[in-house]
């Protein structure tokens, strides 16, 4: 290390570079002093919310607000760090009006630098992480103590705020759609039953009685017939002994009357079979009418199990959201308000001068080696038989003339001015 092997070594050092080693010190303070009196002081302010679990027990009225709290707070620190949120913060509370100079695109990420929310997970039960968190910390770091303390304490606000809202518009919305379900099942069940009963009515066979109703009015006509088919029999044989054993005449005329009553007696059977063929086709489709019932039957059980189910989370969904309407749910409370910081946060301006001036008396001493590098020189008969092997016989100081005191210099340059000077 060039000239310098020992303590007393760098002690001479020391001695012999004072005027260089001062020289960068004082220089490095006043750069010190100038950056600390010119460094801009910046307060912090906390604030702390509790969130605390729901007043009734989960098995007694459960909330229809699902998800852990730590991804609820994720969600609402995004929204608070949403650039609109942010501008609309700073223009409330007349943040940054000493620099007007700050476009929204700079002060967005001033805000979002300065202001932190951290959690804390709570205690586990058991060796599940139900990613539950037991306190929220918000701090504000602002130029000045009232800002640092007011942009906490808004942060703290929106942040309960939107906590409420966040879950009373999911309760409200779980209680929404299964409201909707609901109706819209009955609506689906009261269409079933209308287009059953419409069914029923296109097809009368499946009324209470209508197959036995149908099976006697077939044997009734049926013994019509038979009836009928006696008179024609008796008709053709009186009209057969009127011929065999009457006039002419009046087996003519008899046998006429024969005929007419044959004709209606005809007319009658015709209707009568027509009515039996209709009444048999309606009885033979029965079995497809039966199909078709119990396929109506299968819907609307169908459709009753499932009324039931969203009658069931209709009525969870309304406690829950009674739940968050009357704030009997999860809650955040502020259990440590933030207060007026009394003292600046970050290194202060006397440590930032301390540090300078040590570094700076640092650096003179690094500038004094680097000078004594560039001239090596043997000063002492030790560094001499150090390097070279060899013991100096005599070792001869430096002999500096004596300066001349600065007024004997000034009189005699006076002195040769006069004399120089042309006389009159």
């Amino acid at each position: 290390m060039a000239s310098i092997y020992s303590l007393s070594d760098f002690l001479d050092l020391l001695r012999r570079r004072a005027g260089v080693i001062l020289l960068v010190t004082f220089l490095g303070c006043v750069a010190s002093l100038w950056i600390a009196l010119s460094q801009e002081q910046v307060y912090s302010s906390t604030e702390v919310i509790q969130i605390t679990r729901p007043k009734i027990a989960g098995e007694l009225a459960r909330s229809t607000v699902d998800g852990s709290s730590a991804r609820r707070i994720q969600l609402i620190e995004q929204r608070l760090m949403a650039r609109g949120t942010i501008l609309e913060i700073v223009d409330q509370l007349n943040l940054y009006a000493d620099r007007p100079g700050l476009l929204a695109s700079e002060i967005v990420p001033l805000v979002r630098q300065s202001v932190t929310l951290t959690g804390t997970a709570a205690a586990r039960e058991g060796m599940s992480d139900d990613g539950a968190i037991s306190v929220l910390t918000i701090t504000a770091v602002m130029p000045t103590r009232e800002q640092a303390q007011a942009v906490a304490r808004e942060f703290s606000r929106r942040t309960i705020a939107l906590s409420q809202s966040t879950r009373l518009e999911q309760a409200q919305e779980t209680l929404t759609f299964f409201t909707e379900k609901e109706k819209a099942l009955i609506d689906r069940i009261a269409a079933l039953e209308e287009e059953v009963a419409d069914f029923r009515y296109a097809n009368a066979v499946t009324l209470p009685g209508a197959i036995e109703m149908r099976g006697a009015e077939i044997a009734a006509i049926n013994e019509s017939l038979l009836e009928l088919a006696r008179e024609e029999i008796q008709m053709r044989k009186a009209a057969e002994e009127a011929v065999a054993t009457q006039r002419e005449g009046y087996a003519r005329r008899i046998q006429a009357e024969t005929e007419a009553k044959q004709e209606a007696l005809e007319a009658q059977r015709r209707l009568l079979e027509e009515r039996r063929e209709v009444l048999e086709a309606s009885l033979e489709l029965t079995p497809e009418v039966d199909r078709q019932l119990a396929n109506y039957d299968r819907r609307m059980e169908q459709m009753q199990s499932e009324l039931e189910i969203m009658t069931q989370r209709r009525a969870e969904a309304e406690v829950g959201f009674r739940l968050e309407a009357s704030r009997q749910g999860e809650r955040l409370t502020v259990i440590e308000a933030a207060s007026l910081p009394d003292y600046a946060v970050g290194s202060g301006r006397k440590a930032t001068a301390l540090k300078g001036g040590l570094v700076s008396l640092i650096l003179g001493v690094v500038v004094a080696f680097l000078l004594d590098l560039r001239h090596p020189v043997l000063r002492t008969s030790a560094q001499m038989t150090r390097e070279t092997g060899l013991s100096p016989v005599v070792s001869i100081p430096v002999l500096e003339p004596r300066r001349r005191g600065l007024l004997t210099r000034l009189l005699r340059a006076r002195t040769a001015v006069a004399r120089a000077a042309p006389k009159t």
